[in-house]
């Protein structure tokens, strides 16, 4: 018999959610109820309430001093209200999915449209969301809501809304939506059926067409489970429904080659085990029962060898296992809990969450699909019971041993994540094995906090293991050397002027920074950090930050390397030569009043000299007597020398005519007073 567990069967995420919150809540030492079944699963409800948390029917009925679970089915607004009137505490379990059917059902409600539910009138879910509007009805098919649409003018002469409940099936969505189309002249359709839920019903038809038989596991109280058990029956001949494996019969299954199991969202991976275990068990007894069937394929010339008798020949067609033994087998099945694995033998192969990984946020699903092939260790054979429970993860860390220890003599880089830090430095795990490195190959300078590689990954060498003592020391300084030295020499194969660089600044000092662009470190000269003056690099860089750069010389003996960092396009004079020309008015800013005249600013790293005598149009002693610094006048460029980027600015030429020759005759040399564009304060020379 071939025995076929759907991938979908069992807990979807908002009912695991639910339980696994419950289950923390009745550990957690505080006292809590569920307001009504926390799922549709007697066993599940059951299992709970031996937990210490049972289920009440209403708010009445909670006891003073505990908290209440709001199940996955959801609550309505009424419910949250009365909670909070009562001062009750809450864990909201309620499935995301349910929480999207409330708050569309709040919106549209407040929108002014009439809302209709297309699922149960009394599921508990149906019940919550009717509770989140204004006019509500419930359809129960879609023939009852074409009747609303048509007949009842409470509905038809309103806009609407239509939601379904989460576990509807598709097929009605489907006729819902033709119905709005012909007969709604205003309604929104939502599309609000669980994607796992369709998941599931697809999967169970797909099932159903191709075995013989069909078995649907789930409480019969459950809304999803009735709908796949329906799913089902309508295509294949023999369909079972049951709640748990004492319900099933395996007589019934008599001469069925295929079978096929499902569950609903709301029945516990535990049943689930415990039918695929019976059904295992069916198997080896049928088996056992055709076992002269088996003896009689291996038989040569009708005549069996003499060193095989009857009951060797029964053992050969049953491999039998031992614990600590490697296996591989055939993964059959995966769940939230644990990954079912087809061993080829009488044994029902189990992988348990906890021995799947040493990484807690791994899934199965990240992990394993149907169908894959799987090495595994035995941890323990229960021949009684006919189960396996096997380990990945333990075969993991001894293939993980065996590659590091190869690799203090291959000298492999590692791959792992810092995981601690301690006295003598850090720990880092390396496929689950813990790697000691001390503080001197970290790869940082002394004295600097380690705490910052927490949770970063690195790249480290092997340097000693010793098995027995389960220790491993690791470098990372060594890696971070050969990488620097490496790329040092590809740097300098290609270096030259003009080449540009992303680097990261190692340092400053008083005259510039030093930069790291990668593997080799060159210096940016304070004079090329800023177009304006600046007194301290920490005023444009910090140590760590990220910079692009360029090349401006390089000495290739010396092994010296020159960086530029300021932007070659906002070079201040290149900007004034294209923005004004000679005879321009500009509005400058005073930045410094001398004897012979005063510097201003016309733009931010370009300043013009007015000489004392444009300054009025009047003849003054002292250049404070018309002007004060940070004043800002308009002034008119008169002359400009574009070798010596220097600019002269007339106040006077806006007032009056030129001054005559004699009181021009007054200013200065010309290379006695220079202005300056680099933004240092200007200063006669």
């Amino acid at each position: 018999m071939k025995i076929t567990l759907a991938q979908t069967a069992g807990f979807c995420r908002g009912v695991d959610k639910a339980v696994n919150m419950a289950l923390d809540a009745g550990k957690s030492g505080k006292k809590y109820v569920t307001l009504g079944p926390i799922i549709h699963n007697a066993d599940a409800v059951a299992m709970l309430e031996k937990n210490g948390v049972r289920a009440v029917e209403s708010i009445d009925e909670v006891p003073e001093g505990y908290g209440v679970i709001i199940r996955s089915h959801g609550v309505g607004d009424s419910i949250y209200r009365q909670l909070e009137s009562r001062g009750i505490e809450y864990l909201d379990a309620t499935c995301p999915y349910v929480t999207r059917v409330h708050n569309i059902v709040k919106e549209q409600s407040a929108a002014g449209r009439f809302c209709v539910i297309m699922g149960k009138k009394d599921h508990p879910e149906v019940v919550g969301i009717a509770d989140c509007g204004h006019e509500v009805k419930v359809a129960e098919s879609a023939e009852e809501f074409e009747q609303f649409v048509k007949f009842d003018t409470e509905v038809s002469n309103k806009p609407l809304c239509v939601v379904f409940q989460t576990t509807n099936a598709k097929k009605i969505l489907e006729n819902c939506s033709k119905i709005v189309k012909k007969d709604c002249k205003d309604a929104l359709i939502f599309d609000t059926i669980c994607r796992s839920t369709e998941k599931r019903q697809e999967e169970a038809a797909a099932l159903a067409k191709e075995n013989q038989t069909m078995i649907v596991l789930g409480d019969r109280s459950s809304s999803n489970t009735g709908k796949l058990y329906e799913t089902c029956r309508g295509i294949c001949p023999q369909v079972v429904f049951a709640s748990n494996a004492s319900e099933l019969d395996i007589n019934s299954f008599a001469g069925t080659d295929s079978v096929a199991i499902t569950a609903g969202a709301s029945t516990p991976g535990w049943i689930i085990k415990e039918v695929c275990e019976k059904m295992s068990e069916e198997i080896i007894r049928a088996a056992e029962e055709t076992a002269e069937e088996i003896v009689e394929e291996v038989v040569v010339d009708n005549t069996i060898a003499e060193d095989d008798s009857f009951e060797t020949m029964l053992n050969k067609s049953f491999k039998t296992l031992t614990s600590g033994e490697k296996v591989t087998g055939i993964v059959t099945a995966v769940n939230s809990g644990e990954v079912c694995v087809d061993l080829g033998t009488k044994h029902a192969g189990y992988i348990p969450l906890s021995e799947i990984s040493d990484d807690p946020s791994v899934k199965p699903e990240d992990l394993f699909k149907v169908g894959d092939e799987v090495e595994c260790f035995t941890v323990r054979v229960n021949d009684a019971e006919g189960t396996a429970m096997l380990s990945k993860k333990r075969l993991d860390t001894v293939k993980t041993w065996e590659t590091i220890e190869n690799a203090v003599e291959s000298r492999e880089i590692m791959e792992g994540t810092v995981t601690e830090e301690n006295k003598g430095g850090i720990v880092v795990s390396v496929k689950g094995v813990r790697v000691f490195v001390p503080a001197s190959h970290t790869g940082l300078a002394k004295g600097e906090d380690l705490s910052t590689m927490l949770k970063t990954k690195v790249r480290l060498r092997i340097t000693e293991v010793n098995k027995a003592r389960r220790r491993v020391v690791g470098s990372i300084r060594d890696v971070l050397r050969e990488e620097r030295k490496a790329a040092s020499e590809a740097l300098w194969s290609t270096i030259e002027a003009g080449n540009k660089y992303t680097g990261t600044v190692k340092s400053l000092t008083s005259y510039g920074a030093f930069v790291d662009i990668g593997g080799v470190d060159g210096m940016v000269h304070v004079s090329e950090l800023s177009w304006s003056k600046i007194k301290n690099p920490a005023e444009v860089l910090s140590v760590g930050q990220q910079v692009d750069v360029y090349v401006i010389a390089v000495d290739t003996e010396k092994k010296k390397i020159s960086l530029g960092y300021k932007d070659p396009n906002g070079n201040p004079w290149t900007m004034f030569t294209t923005q004004y020309n000679v005879g321009d008015v500009a509005n400058v800013k005073i930045l410094k009043l001398m004897t012979y005249g005063a510097f201003a600013q016309i733009l931010p790293g370009v300043d013009g000299l007015i000489h004392i005598s444009q300054i009025a149009d009047k003849r003054i002693n002292k250049t404070e007597d018309v002007l004060t610094v940070g004043q800002e006048v308009d002034a008119k460029i008169t002359d400009i020398d574009f070798d010596k980027h220097k600019v002269s600015l007339s106040i006077r030429a806006l007032l009056a005519p030129e001054a005559p020759a004699e009181e021009a005759a007054e200013a200065p040399a010309e290379d006695e007073v220079v202005a300056v564009f680099d933004g240092e304060t200007p200063v006669e020379e």
